[in-house]
């Protein structure tokens, strides 16, 4: 069973018809969606002229059967802790919703697929 984790950027370029996203997507059995990313869509449909458009293509998205949505919880929140405190001593900040993204993808032990660079410096987290 192949399960992965999805960052916000990855939607958007499968949306934008990036064909070597589109053909690891294919791949996979599940393809995890947190519900911070969807937080990041919507904000960001918002400030769009065709919001109702983008909603009603993530909810087909959001509909599929291969898609799970993963929600924020107090286990999340000891694993967001913990990837803050190790990138806070090691001086290497990221955007805090992404240390979120990460924390989930550690708590349900998923691979990662996103084009940001600095999910590197988060140790033991595991990429496709």
């Amino acid at each position: 069973m192949r399960r992965i984790l999805i960052d916000t950027n990855i939607y958007s370029n499968t949306l934008r018809g990036d064909q070597s996203v589109i053909e690891i997507l294919r791949k996979q059995t599940e393809i995890g969606f947190s519900v911070i990313s969807i937080g990041e869509l919507l904000s960001g449909f918002k400030g769009g002229n065709k919001e109702s458009e983008n909603k009603t293509e993530l909810e087909i998205f959001l509909d599929s059967p291969r898609v799970v949505i993963y929600r924020v919880d107090e286990e999340t929140a000891e694993f967001y802790s913990e990837i803050l405190q190790n990138l806070r001593t090691a001086g290497t900040p990221i955007p805090t919703n992404d240390i979120w993204i990460a924390a989930i993808a550690f708590q349900f032990g998923l691979k990662l697929f996103s084009t940001d660079a600095h999910f590197q410096l988060i140790k033991g987290l595991s990429f496709v």
